[in-house]
């Protein structure tokens, strides 16, 4: 698992020191990258409901992109807050469900019964994973454990969004969301019970 973390970190930080030495020399400020990264979500969820997915697929992609970047600018340039850290966790949260909401008013006005389902449950798995990392944090535990977090979220939704013409392809995406999802929240769970359990021995 720590491997896994350590090449998410090594690929994020490729991709993003690139745009944040030039994002450095603007005025842009993290929290201001987040709440443009939660309004691009927004126009994401709007044209997944309106039934453009191709669309919907490209801006989810770019609003994955400034969920990357308020992180590492903060970093860059030192001014990494906690009050920060709590409104990128927060509008991250919103900005999921967003586009979870979107894509139910898809498959409502399709009358896709498993398609609502899948979504629900995508949804829900996805802020369990956050949720139970966000109480661990809470508690002096590092949580960041699991096989399927918000990135890969991100790309498999915007993939999925992207061939949604190629029937079920985004059904089969959004599964895999939900399944992944429930199992990482799973892993997350039993990770902090085998944490404090050896701290209770202590």
């Amino acid at each position: 698992m720590a491997d896994l973390q350590s090449s998410r970190k090594s690929l994020g930080r490729y991709f993003t020191d690139p745009v944040v030495w030039f994002l450095k020399k603007t005025p842009l400020t993290p929290d201001s990258l987040t709440w443009i990264g939660l309004v691009i979500a927004i126009g994401a969820a709007v044209l997944a409901a309106t039934s453009h997915l191709f669309a919907a697929g490209w801006v989810v992609a770019f609003s994955g992109i400034f969920d990357l970047l308020d992180g590492a600018l903060a970093r860059a340039t030192n001014r990494v807050t906690r009050f920060g850290a709590v409104l990128d966790s927060t509008l991250d949260r919103v900005a999921e469900a967003a586009i979870c909401v979107g894509l139910l008013v898809y498959y409502l006005s399709q009358g896709s019964l498993i398609g609502t389902i899948v979504v629900g449950a995508g949804m829900v798995g996805g802020q369990m994973v956050s949720y139970i990392r966000a109480r661990a944090e809470g508690m002096d535990l590092t949580c960041e454990v699991g096989v399927f977090t918000r990135p890969e979220r991100v790309v498999i939704l915007s993939l999925g969004l992207l061939f949604a013409k190629f029937n079920p392809v985004l059904l089969i995406a959004l599964g895999l969301i939900a399944g992944l999802s429930w199992i990482t929240a799973g892993q997350r769970l039993y990770h902090v019970w085998k944490v404090t359990k050896e701290q209770s021995k202590s």
